[in-house]
């Protein structure tokens, strides 16, 4: 487990330590389940071709729970994500790296509370920037 982050420690432009993830079709079939997505573009192959796909994708909701989990290892275990979203504008495969990264865009003191924005994404090995969002975390201080 990382050390606790301080604010700061922290600098507008700074990038926070990436998450890597290669999901399975498994994991494709569990998400489904557990999310209750059963679009078959996510598990079935031939399905996913006849819609014009290659191959089936990543959830994009899985994706966004990889950025959360990328916010929550950075933050934690004193930090609190306050704010996050994203946006699905890519697909991603399975059987295929998706790092998920991020950087400080504000770092800020307001009501007691040291608040750091953030840009977030998830990546595929192309370099596209498939899943961008935002977020907005507090972090402790060291004083």
């Amino acid at each position: 487990m990382a050390e606790q982050v301080y604010f700061e420690d922290v600098n507008e432009g700074d990038s926070i330590p990436e998450l890597r993830k290669n999901c399975s079709t498994q994991q494709l079939v569990v998400w489904a389940a557990a999310s209750g997505d059963f679009y078959q573009i996510h598990y079935d192959q031939e399905f996913a071709q006849k819609t014009g796909l290659d191959t089936i994708i990543v959830h994009g909701a899985l994706k966004n729970a990889f950025l959360g989990q990328l916010l929550h290892d950075w933050v934690a275990p004193a930090g609190a994500i306050t704010e996050f979203g994203c946006q699905y504008r890519g697909m991603d495969r399975p059987n295929q790296d998706i790092v998920c990264g991020g950087v400080v865009t504000k770092k800020y003191a307001q009501d007691g509370q040291h608040i750091v924005e953030l840009d977030v994404w998830t990546e595929n090995p192309s370099g596209q920037r498939t899943t961008p969002g935002t977020a907005k975390v507090v972090l402790p201080s060291r004083g």
